[in-house]
């Protein structure tokens, strides 16, 4: 994996700074937060629907 080391941490935070600038980094991390908890909570429906569909499914085979 990239990340084992540190010293990798660092030149990734180092690189962000560098290409977004240290103003917009927090306002980038709060939209990508935002946008894996929208994603966490669909996939989370996601999962429901298919535990509900699989339950009628059997029930329906019985």
């Amino acid at each position: 994996m990239f990340l084992k080391e540190p010293t990798h941490i660092l030149l990734l935070v180092v690189v962000l700074t560098l290409l977004f600038g240290a103003k917009r980094l927090p306002d980038a991390s709060r939209s990508l937060a935002s946008s894996l908890k929208i994603f966490r909570s669909e996939l989370k429906d996601v999962k429901e629907e298919v535990k509900v569909a699989d339950s009628e499914s059997r029930t329906a085979e019985k």
